[in-house]
């Protein structure tokens, strides 16, 4: 059985550019423009892995990391953020929020795979 990605960014083309890599590689894919959006999506599904851009209308990143470790089903899911920030501090944020790793744009579909590898669940 396919296992199921979540990609929270507010670009559609990222949303595409990392759906069409992963289908690729044989995920399935949930996407979702912002964080308010994820949540809305979330509806008791497993999801194995997350990926979430910081900058987002609505609720960004670090916002939805906090409120998705509140949630009993999702508390454990391994969230990547793909994003454009590189300062130290906001990946310090990131990290006390929950976040597993930092990606940062522009990426390479092969390094954001292999962080995908590591930390994706069983």
């Amino acid at each position: 059985m396919a296992k199921t990605i979540m990609i929270i960014d507010d670009s559609a083309s990222i949303r595409m550019v990392v759906s069409i890599a992963l289908k690729k590689t044989g995920y399935e894919v949930i996407e979702a423009k912002d964080g308010k959006d994820a949540l809305g999506k979330m509806t008791g599904q497993k999801i194995h892995l997350i990926l979430c851009d910081v900058n987002m209308p609505n609720m960004d990143g670090i916002s939805f990391l906090k409120s998705i470790k509140q949630n009993q089903n999702y508390k454990f899911t391994p969230i990547i953020m793909l994003t454009t920030e590189s300062q130290e501090a906001k990946k310090q944020e990131g990290k006390a929020a929950g976040a597993k790793a930092w990606v940062v744009k522009p990426f390479k579909p092969e390094q954001m795979l292999s962080a995908i590898e590591k930390l994706v669940l069983p």
